[in-house]
């Protein structure tokens, strides 16, 4: 098993991908604090964990809060003795708009979840590994935050800023026995996705030279690789699960 025994956090595990990396490192021998802003499908998440033989807690958090980022990881070390790994995945996507016509609100929003939360996690998660003398972290970024896309600059922006702190952070800790990467999905087929393209996921599949949709476990399956030990040598890397968007020009 790739993930046995280690202790892993999981942020936004209610639905999309978030689920399926928890249900994935689960499989893989992972024991979970699973956390989304949402009680009812993050507790159903850690539930059929625990019915499936694997070990999961779950946690209402709002990662743009300090003190409840700070109070998941602390209790993901009393609970389960340490944190080794982490999957920064909470995000929103925000209301649509051009540059000039977004509501400031929305725009603040968005930054204080992809932004300040994924920056709070790490904070938080660092400094626990640095006690447990290691670890991987994997933070969600998207093809939206390696090239852009018109009408969605508030999330653009904020998966931009997670490939700029998954780098950094990755140069601050390659001494120190933590890696540090971030995925950048194209469009995989999700409830964010779903509501995008009201309900229709073979629209987003026009502009994927694979000529379909990716689906959460093809994600999910990449993450818990990048936070193994088949991953030792890889750190600061964003990773492109796209179908081959990121190749094409034009």
């Amino acid at each position: 098993m790739l993930v046995q025994d280690k202790i892993a956090i999981v942020t936004g595990a209610g639905a999309g991908l978030g689920k399926a990396t928890a249900l994935a490192m689960a499989r893989e021998g992972a024991a979970l604090m699973l956390a989304d802003i949402d009680a009812a499908t993050g507790e159903a998440t850690a539930r059929a964990i625990r019915e499936a033989g694997g070990r999961a807690v779950f946690e209402t958090v709002d990662i743009a809060d300090e003190g409840a980022v700070e109070g998941m990881v602390e209790r993901t070390v009393e609970h389960f003795g340490g944190l080794d790994i982490a999957y920064n995945n909470a995000g929103i996507e925000g209301a649509p708009g051009a540059v000039h016509e977004q509501d400031m609100a929305n725009v603040k929003r968005v930054f204080e979840v992809l932004i300040d939360g994924t920056y709070l996690c790490l904070r938080y998660e660092i400094r626990a590994m640095l006690r447990r003398g290691g670890g991987a972290i994997v933070n969600a970024s998207s093809t939206w935050g390696l090239n852009a896309y018109p009408g969605r600059s508030p999330y653009i922006v904020g998966k931009h800023a997670i490939c700029g702190m998954t780098k950094t952070a990755a140069l601050e800790l390659a001494k120190r026995n933590i890696r540090v990467n971030a995925v950048a999905p194209g469009p995989i087929e999700t409830p964010m996705l779903l509501r995008d393209w009201q309900g229709d996921a073979d629209k987003a599949a026009a502009g994927v030279p694979m000529g379909r949709v990716g689906q959460p476990d093809e994600v999910a399956d990449a993450v818990v690789w990048l936070c193994s030990e088949r991953a030792s040598f890889i750190t600061g890397h964003v990773l492109p699960i796209d179908g081959g968007m990121l190749c094409e020009v034009g």
